[in-house]
């Protein structure tokens, strides 16, 4: 068996419902970003790109009307006409 970091109680809690248990998704994703940019800073810009890129897909192109601020420079840069994640 692989073990992945530090369990915590906390972390056996039961999701009360949908909502919570994809916030503790997304909670745990940027988790691993940050691990992944502690290593390779480089792989982990790579990556956000391609999933603001993803995003952006999947809700018919208007990603960036759901952001402010820093994120929605960052998903202007990346979404930019002739820009695509590597």
């Amino acid at each position: 068996m692989t073990t992945f970091g530090h369990l915590e109680d906390t972390d056996i809690d039961i999701a009360i419902d949908e909502r919570e248990a994809g916030e503790r998704r997304g909670m745990e994703l940027a988790t691993r970003l940050r691990m992944v940019a502690a290593e390779d800073p480089d792989l982990a810009q790579e990556l956000v790109d391609n999933l603001i890129v993803a995003l952006d897909k999947a809700m018919g192109g208007n990603f960036r009307d759901y952001l402010d601020g820093d994120a929605r420079a960052a998903a202007d840069r990346v979404l930019a006409p002739g820009n695509s994640p590597s």
